[in-house]
């Protein structure tokens, strides 16, 4: 069973107990013991990593400090219109709002108290964002995001367990959660009690089932995430009779190089360049969005592309620690010329040739081609040119828990959870029903956001 009677006794107790140390998890515990509550971090890995790790680390906010040094212009007005028009206006108005106007404060929050060096990366636009609002530490990748996050924690009174993995909730006849049963490497188990839970364990990326059942189009696809995230939050959830929304929403990624296991950034699209096939021709729009294109790639024969750019959007790409270390593996290919950049990729020379041509004369008139891709404003594409054989991937879901502006979970039957919470991919998102509904840093933007919500909320339980 997931869900159990509380015992007659609980070994420890406190205050606040966070399900995860991922973002999401490690905000909501730097928020909760800041409001001066006791908090227990349960974590199941040796040291926290989860998705965050994964991903590039990157927090889309608006209206910061970091972009006012720059010039840029923007708001959580503009921002919420972005995630919206990107959603196809299926994402809950309210907590898009919300993600909006607290994604600001959180990202300077993490900065001022915490001394998390955030930027902006200024030097090319993602797709579906219509200001340069991506905010990233140094080394632009997740791990360096959830180390210092972990980190931060430390300094606190917070308590993070390792090797903790939680194998049921207690719950009352009330639907009150009164804690945690954790389980040890050496099968040993512990009831850890508290007033309040927080759910930021991820979603379900890892639990074949659940994605054959609610991402059919993606059960056969290479998984990207931590093979941890098995939908705990949602098995629970449907368990307890809460809310759920948009299961069959999720973040892909087209650029997955193969079969080195490294994301290239869509910067390398972005700047200017294309993916095409086995046949050397381009299949879709690349600049939809690289959530999308997961399918589209998968979908070619082999589920393989070839993603062309240059050198100059190589160093653009290389602010990216992934970038450098499919670099460094040997993933990037350079070549003087299209067809000899054919020939290290065994694609057909000539209609390579002829893709290259086509696109290059697309931007010099700034036109639109047949898929509606406007190339206008793109710079050429010029010798060195380089190239990287990919494939597309599940990242992570974006389906889970309906939660309120407190992160507060929400019954089925309209009620809200007394002191259960969710955050991150534990909750359900501002992406919508489909991969194509993902606006690049959407995970991150909740995970910190309703994080940080979550645990100003439980502090006052």
């Amino acid at each position: 069973m997931t869900i159990k009677a509380p015992p007659s006794a609980f070994e420890t107790v406190a205050q606040v107990v966070v399900v995860g140390a991922g973002a999401a998890g490690l905000c909501a515990a730097l928020a909760a013991s800041e409001a001066g509550a006791e908090v227990v971090v349960l974590e199941r890995d040796i040291v926290p990593r989860g998705s965050t790790a994964l991903s590039a680390g990157l927090i889309p906010a608006a209206g910061t400090r970091f972009q006012r040094a720059l010039e840029l212009s923007d708001s959580p007005d503009l921002f919420s219109r972005d995630i919206q028009a990107k959603a196809h206006g299926e994402a809950d108005k309210a907590l898009v709002r919300l993600v909006a106007r607290e994604a600001g404060p959180t990202v300077e929050w993490l900065a001022d108290r915490y001394g998390l060096p955030f930027s902006v990366v200024d030097d090319f636009d993602y797709p579906g964002h219509s200001a340069r609002r991506m905010h990233g530490l140094p080394s632009r990748s997740g791990l360096e995001l959830v180390d210092r996050l972990r980190a931060a924690v430390e300094q606190t009174p917070a308590t993070l367990l390792t090797q903790a993995t939680v194998a049921a909730l207690f719950v009352n006849d009330d639907r009150r959660v009164l804690g945690a049963e954790v389980v040890r490497p050496d099968g040993a188990r512990e009831a850890i009690g508290c007033n309040a839970l927080v759910l930021a364990c991820n979603g379900y990326g890892g639990n074949p089932d659940l994605v054959a059942r609610h991402i059919p189009a993606m059960k056969d696809a290479l998984y990207f995430g931590h093979p941890g995230n098995r939908g705990d939050a949602v098995i629970w959830g449907r368990e307890l009779g809460a809310k759920l929304a948009h299961l069959s929403g999720y973040q892909g990624h087209g650029s997955v190089a193969h079969p080195h296991g490294a994301l290239i950034t869509w910067a390398t699209i972005m700047e200017g360049g294309f993916q095409v096939d086995s046949t050397g021709a381009r299949f879709c729009d690349e600049s939809r969005g690289y959530s999308e294109q997961a399918e589209d790639v998968i979908a070619r024969p082999g589920g393989l592309a070839w993603t062309i750019f240059d050198l100059r959007i190589a160093d653009i790409a290389r602010q990216f620690e992934d970038f450098r270390q499919a670099e460094a593996a040997g993933a990037i290919i350079e070549a003087e010329t299209i067809e000899a950049l054919a020939a290290r990729f065994s694609l057909p020379a000539g209609t390579l040739a002829s893709t290259f041509a086509e696109v290059e004369a697309l931007k010099r008139v700034g036109g639109a081609d047949r898929f509606g891709r406007a190339f206008a404003g793109r710079p050429a594409l010029a010798a060195t040119l380089c190239g990287v054989k990919v494939t597309g991937a599940l990242f992570h879901t974006q389906g889970g828990l309906v939660v309120d502006d407190e992160a507060r979970v929400v019954w089925e039957d309209g009620g809200k959870a007394e002191n259960l919470y969710a955050a991150g991919g534990a909750a359900a998102g501002v992406s919508g029903s489909k991969a194509s509904g993902y606006l690049s840093g959407n995970g991150l933007l909740t995970a910190t956001t309703l994080g940080r919500s979550a645990g100003r909320a439980t502090a006052r339980t």
